[in-house]
C-alpha cells in the first residue's frame, strides 16, 4: 500500500486506476488532477478519490506514486512540469500505449530525483472519459511494465507490485520490445478496423443497414477517438509501418490464392487464423 498516490489527467484508465486502488486498498490517499476546471469540479466528492488539485504540481506533492494518464504526446511535457514538485525517490509511471521515447525521456527528466518506470495496461476500450472507469478493469488483464536497463530494479518491482495489487497480470519488457508487440496486437487491429470502415463508407451507405454481427464485432474499435489514435500512430510510426507491411504480405497471399483458385492455400490461411484465434486467453 502507498500512503498517497496522484493520478493526473484521469480518463477511462486513470479513473479505473483510482477506483481499483480504492477497491483493493492499494493507496490510503488518492489525489487527482484534470486539465479542465469543469472536470475537476465533477471529480470532487467522488468516493474513490480524496482530493482534487487545481495544479499538477499540487497533486504530486507528497505522493509516493504518480500515474500519468494524459495522451501519449503529453506525458513527457507533463513529467517535465511536475518534476520540481515530485517527492525525492517517488515513482512516476504512465498508461500510454507507446513506451520507447516516453520511457527514455521520462527517465532523463527525473534522474537524480525520482524514478520513471513506464506502464501500459492492455485494458482500454473504445469508450473514453472518467465516467466509464471501473474498479475491475485491470483484473486478469495484461499490464506491461517497461523499465530501461538503467532503471533501478527496486523501482520497477514496486511499480509492478502496484499493478499486481489491482489483480493485473504484469509483463515486464524493455520499452522497444513493448512497442514492437503492441504495434502488431493493438495498433494494427485499430488500423484494420478503421480502414475497413473508411473503405465501406465509400460504398452505398445503405449497406451498413444490412450488416450482421461479423462486421460489428470486427469493427468495434473503429469507434475509438481518431485524434487519440492519430497521436499513438505518430508516436509508434516505424513499428506500425512494419506491422502493416507484414499484414499486407499475408493479405496479398490470400489475394493470389483466390485469383489462382488455390483453394488449398485459401483454406490453409483460414485454418491458421482460426488456430491462432482459438488460443486466445479467455476474456475476464
Amino acid at each position: 500500500m502507498f500512503d498517497q498516490i496522484a493520478i493526473l489527467a484521469p480518463g477511462l484508465l486513470g479513473a479505473s486506476v483510482a477506483r481499483a486502488a480504492r477497491h483493493y486498498g492499494a493507496a490510503r490517499k488518492i489525489t487527482l488532477w484534470a486539465r479542465r476546471p469543469e472536470t475537476r469540479l465533477q471529480l470532487k466528492g467522488q468516493p474513490w478519490c480524496d482530493a482534487v488539485a487545481d495544479m499538477p504540481s499540487d497533486a504530486v506533492r507528497g505522493a509516493q506514486l504518480v500515474i500519468l494518464c494524459a495522451p501519449v504526446d503529453q506525458i513527457v511535457p507533463l513529467t517535465q512540469q511536475i518534476a520540481p514538485a515530485v517527492a525525492a525517490g517517488a515513482l512516476v509511471t504512465d498508461v500510454g500505449s507507446v513506451k520507447g521515447e516516453i520511457s527514455r525521456l521520462g527517465h532523463k527528466v527525473l534522474t537524480g530525483r525520482a524514478h520513471f518506470v513506464g506502464s501500459h495496461p492492455m485494458a482500454g476500450s473504445e469508450k473514453t472519459g472518467w465516467e466509464h472507469g471501473r474498479a475491475d478493469l485491470f483484473a486478469r488483464r495484461t499490464v506491461f511494465v517497461t523499465p530501461l536497463p538503467e532503471t533501478e530494479a527496486k523501482a520497477a518491482e514496486r511499480v509492478a507490485a502496484f499493478w499486481t495489487a489491482l489483480e493485473a497480470d504484469v509483463a515486464t519488457l524493455e520499452p522497444d520490445a513493448h512497442d514492437e508487440i503492441v504495434a502488431h496486437i493493438s495498433h494494427l487491429p485499430q488500423v484494420l478496423a478503421s480502414t475497413l470502415c473508411a473503405s465501406l463508407a465509400k460504398r452505398d451507405v445503405r449497406w451498413r443497414n444490412y450488416a450482421g454481427g461479423g462486421l460489428r464485432d470486427t469493427t468495434r474499435i473503429a469507434g475509438s477517438d481518431p485524434k487519440l489514435w492519430k497521436t499513438i500512430l505518430d508516436q509508434n510510426r516505424d513499428e506500425v509501418l512494419r506491422a502493416v507491411r507484414g499484414y499486407q504480405e499475408e493479405l496479398h497471399g490470400l489475394e493470389r490464392a483466390l485469383a489462382n483458385r488455390d483453394w488449398f492455400e485459401v483454406q490453409a490461411i483460414l485454418e491458421r487464423g482460426r488456430a491462432y484465434r482459438d488460443q486466445f486467453r479467455p476474456i475476464p
